[in-house]
């Protein structure tokens, strides 16, 4: 019988169909691909979750101006202010603030819509695309029990004094005055961006961040939303190991949003 002779390289290095250096050559070009999307994927939830934050913002304006509409074209205001402690952060009345409630629980800034307003949808309060695990659930809880914060700064009566009284109060939703620079008063809320020294932590001042503070998402009386660039850190309030001027900085900041208006 004639013997047939194959090929010795027949079958050689093969897995599956493949050749093992063609094997490595498509491992690499999907190691390649994937090293290439993930941040694109990265970038567009990034995206998602800073739209989701404005949308959350839009819906605060929304309970806004169905505030004013209720009580005389004044904006969500009050209560007085609570006598200054280590821990209390709303010593005097207008007072801007991202409180939602006071350390008694009485709702304060915007908690004052959560009731008849935002009832069915509190977390708007909330950003979902805060740079720390989400507080929504941990914070709604204390309202109306002990001191709860929001995600968002909100303006109030533009007032930022550790005591005393404040000569006026800028409430109307449709004259909101002029700020320090002469400008009309336009920002009523904006995404927290607040860097604290971590010493501070004992006192609940803590970081608190959105977006990885590349932007922020900015409220305006008119009820519209924008977001900008914050890459540059002008509207991130940094207080470091010093938390007294914490509410200056944080007037100062919505002054610089008025000029986006």
């Amino acid at each position: 019988m004639h013997k047939v002779n194959y090929p010795s390289n027949v079958n050689r290095d093969r897995c599956g169909g493949f050749t093992l250096i063609e094997l490595l050559v498509v491992i690499g070009i999907l190691s390649l691909l994937i090293a290439i999307l993930l941040p694109a994927l990265a970038q567009a939830r990034h995206h998602a979750r800073r739209m989701a934050c404005a949308g959350n913002l839009r819906q605060v304006g929304v309970a806004i101006h169905l505030y004013a509409d209720d009580f005389d074209d004044t904006i969500p205001f009050g209560p007085a202010g609570r006598p200054v402690t280590g821990s209390n952060f709303y010593t005097v009345t207008g007072d801007v603030t991202s409180l939602l409630s006071l350390e008694d629980g009485a709702p304060v800034g915007l908690g004052l819509l959560l009731e008849d307003y935002l009832a069915h949808q509190p977390t708007v309060m909330f950003c979902p695309g805060a740079d720390q695990p989400s507080e929504a659930r941990e914070q709604l809880a204390k309202v109306g029990q002990a001191q709860a914060q929001s995600d968002f700064y909100y303006r109030h009566a533009s007032v930022a004094l550790l005591t005393g009284k404040p000569k006026t109060f800028n409430i109307r939703l449709s004259d909101l005055g002029k700020n320090s620079k002469g400008q009309p008063i336009a920002a009523l809320a904006t995404d927290v961006q607040f860097l604290a020294h971590a010493s501070l932590a004992s006192f609940q001042v803590k970081t608190r961040t959105n977006h990885q503070r590349t932007s922020s998402n900015i409220l305006f009386a008119a009820g519209n939303v924008i977001t900008v660039s914050n890459r540059d850190d002008k509207l991130t309030v940094d207080i470091g190991t010093s938390p007294y001027d914490a509410l200056e900085r944080i007037l100062a900041m919505f002054e610089l949003a008025d000029e986006y208006r």
